[in-house]
């Protein structure tokens, strides 16, 4: 399985088009795709991946996405799948963000693009900074004390 890592500034044009970093591309191109599976994300992100790792997701009966309360279960699925889309990467290397995507994300000229393992994330560049202020190096702090990487 292939992991995304790095972080990436790039501006969305006037179109909602963003470029995709050659080395994510370079991993699309290793299944034989041009195209990401993209979708809303958490903390008000965008996440991209891979169609072999959208695949897994939904593999073995979505049982990822099981939950005890079945209408919270339900109500995730609608949001999470009712949301996503293929992006088409162009032969420049960018994808167009749909209009539903881009709100959800708050999504304007700059964009923060994050590798995060086994997806991508796109950020607007100033929650972005929030987020990572507010939320990552608390965080960062509390697990270097537990973690010995």
């Amino acid at each position: 399985m292939s992991a995304f890592y790095g972080e990436y500034k790039y501006v969305m044009d006037s179109k909602s088009r963003i470029f995709i970093p050659s080395r994510f591309r370079e991993t699309l191109r290793k299944e034989d795709k041009n195209y990401f599976m993209t979708t809303v994300g958490f903390d008000n992100c965008l996440f991209l991946f891979l169609p072999s790792t959208w695949e897994n997701l939904i593999a073995n009966n979505m049982e990822i996405f099981k939950a005890e309360n079945k209408e919270e279960e339900r109500a995730f699925k609608r949001y999470f799948f009712g949301n996503a889309s293929d992006t088409a990467m162009d032969e420049q290397g960018r994808i167009l963000i749909p209009q539903n995507q881009k709100n959800h994300a708050s999504l304007k000229k700059e964009i923060i693009i994050r590798g995060v393992g086994n997806k991508v994330e796109i950020w607007n560049a100033k929650s972005w900074t929030t987020y990572k202020k507010n939320i990552m190096e608390p965080s960062s702090a509390k697990f270097s004390k537990i973690l010995d990487i």
